[in-house]
């Protein structure tokens, strides 16, 4: 047999890591076994295959057993060689024939429901904690032979394992690049979340995330068809991408398994949200008590009218009822779940209503932090909701000192640093990274 080529033989593959190539001497001959060890299960592939080899003499020997085995199969088609790799086939290369073997892995997980990203019509099942099923996962989900994969080691002492996947025909190569750096500038002891990595390789007092972290296999495989970077970190069941702009975030997968009729709204409700969540509880303070005059006389009557028997200025009013917001989020999501909603509900009906009786907030306070509180939970990503539940306690503080001017000048410089944000050099502002981009 001549020199091996294997790229020759399975272009898009060849520079893959998780691809295994072995060699297999006989007296009269040379072979070589290939597979995707993510794919296969390797037990299996030494028992079966390497220890048959390893007791025959002869190639005759080697080729009884082999089609023996279940799925055994001889390629006369040599397009065919990628695609039985993709699928969990070990490929034999002989001198004068190929054959495949069938040696996927089984599940070696029970899927987990997704909990934090809650799709209704998609599929249900989240990632797992080990990196390799994670792997398999994606490369089921997404068949292609230029997914690439390139493993690493992060963390001094934990040296946690770390996969970055991405489609060779579609990714941008100055995105790669950016983030490669950024991963071998990682200088921390132990590595053990996503969202670490996320604050390690990102700036880290930006005030939105410029990568996403998500649990659901779904968003990671459309991503990755949008030439986008799927980073997966060994122990967690949660993968990074990158990069991702603000429309990623206010995105749910359920936009693309519904009709536009549906979707559309629903994605014009979650700006909304956003919008709402941020500036109503300074609009309120600008409004109440610096710039009444922007609202008609007898709605002006009917909130001053509440806020009569409250003794102190609007913003101590909304400090207190944004504190107790955050407060019974906070609560919510630390205590256990059979008792986090009596908590939420004891504390947004019950407190909320004797606060309210006692004079210490108007009425009208009240239905502006369940408003604030509402719109925030639209936003389906939890990192970009994180961010917007901080955003709006500056614009509350431009608001007690400027009133509405300074609310609409915070709004202002806000979008300015929005648009000014990049992720691993793309445009925080703009859409659909990747859609445009051609083939190479």
């Amino acid at each position: 047999m001549q020199e091996f080529n294997l790229e020759s033989y399975i272009q898009g593959l060849a520079y893959s890591e998780d691809l295994v190539t072995r060699k297999l001497d006989f007296h009269d001959e040379t072979a070589y076994l290939v597979y995707i060890s993510t794919m296969c299960d390797n037990k299996f592939i030494h028992t079966a295959i390497v220890d048959s080899y390893l007791e025959s003499t002869q190639r005759s020997e080697l080729q009884t057993v082999l089609e023996a085995m279940p799925g055994y199969e001889l390629l006369q088609d040599q397009t065919q060689l990628t695609n039985k790799l993709i699928q969990g086939y070990a490929l034999l290369f002989f001198a004068n024939e190929t054959c495949a073997i069938d040696v996927r892995k089984p599940p070696s997980y029970q899927p987990q429901k997704a909990t934090i990203e809650y799709v209704l019509q998609g599929p249900q099942f989240a990632f797992s904690e080990e990196i390799e099923t994670n792997i398999h996962i994606l490369r089921t989900r997404y068949p292609m032979q230029d997914l690439h994969v390139e493993y690493m080691k992060i963390g001094t002492v934990s040296q946690t394992k770390l996969a970055m996947l991405y489609d060779k025909s579609k990714v941008d190569d100055d995105v790669l690049l950016r983030l490669k750096n950024k991963l071998m500038q990682i200088d921390a002891e132990v590595v053990q979340a996503t969202n670490q990595v996320q604050m390690l390789i990102t700036k880290r007092f930006n005030l939105l995330p410029t990568a996403m972290v998500s649990e659901r296999p779904d968003r990671a495989v459309l991503n990755l068809s949008k030439g986008k970077v799927i980073l997966v970190l060994n122990g967690t069941p949660f993968v990074l991408i990158a990069p991702a702009v603000f429309f990623d975030f206010l995105a749910s997968m359920d936009d693309i398994y519904d009709v536009p009729w549906f979707t559309r709204p629903l994605m014009a409700l979650r700006y909304i949200g956003a919008f709402i969540t941020t500036s109503l509880p300074a609009l309120y303070v600008a409004t109440v008590s610096y710039n009444p005059e922007v609202f008609r006389a007898q709605l002006a009557i009917e909130i001053a009218g509440s806020r009569a028997a409250v003794p102190y200025p609007s913003f101590y009013e909304v400090f207190f009822m944004l504190f107790l917001i955050e407060a019974l989020t906070e609560a919510s999501i630390r205590l256990p779940k059979y008792i986090g909603s009596m908590a939420t509900t004891v504390g947004g009906l019950i407190l909320g209503q004797a606060a309210q009786m006692a004079g210490l907030v108007s009425s009208i306070m009240i239905i502006v932090a369940s408003m604030v509180a509402i719109s925030n939970f639209v936003i389906p990503i939890n990192t970009m909701n994180l961010a917007l539940r901080v955003i709006k306690f500056p614009l509350v503080l431009l608001a007690i000192f400027f009133g509405l001017t300074g609310v609409l000048t915070g709004l202002f410089c806000f979008l300015i640093y929005t648009a000014s944000l990049r992720s691993f050099g793309r445009p925080y502002l703009s859409l659909f990274i990747g859609e445009a981009k051609k083939s190479r």
